[in-house]
């Protein structure tokens, strides 16, 4: 089972694709403020680098959270249309372990279907006007 794994919480993202429980590759870089524009030729990067193709991707894990508001946000998205588009199943966990849980859930075949996120504290949105 080819893996591709999402984490963008923190200044410096990560990729990493796994075979089974092998990992093939990874890809870490300061993507800081610009996270939005060099994801997803970092994905094409890392694929590149493994010889893979999108088509000969099994599934997907994501970094769930807590972490970063936008920097979680703009992974979760990627990672869910990828998954999507795709048909592939995907996964989203959080915590120390996020990674190998993720891939133990995909080999299980769980699929969230849309990975959803968890921001670590309660959203600090403006009210609205009346």
């Amino acid at each position: 089972m080819m893996v591709l794994a999402i984490r963008t919480d923190q200044p410096e993202a990560e990729l990493y694709v796994y075979e089974g429980k092998k990992k093939i590759n990874a890809l870490k870089w300061q993507a800081h403020l610009k996270l939005a524009e060099t994801l997803n030729g970092k994905i094409e990067e890392i694929l590149n680098k493994s010889s893979i193709s999108y088509k000969d991707l099994h599934g997907l894990a994501v970094f769930k959270g807590p972490g970063s508001f936008t920097g979680l946000r703009i992974g979760v998205s990627v990672a869910n249309a990828l998954a999507y588009s795709q048909a592939i199943p995907i996964v989203s966990r959080g915590g120390k372990n996020w990674l190998e849980k993720s891939i133990k859930d995909l080999q299980a075949g769980k699929n969230d279907k849309i990975a959803t996120l968890q921001y670590g504290a309660p959203p600090r949105t403006t009210q609205p006007k009346k």
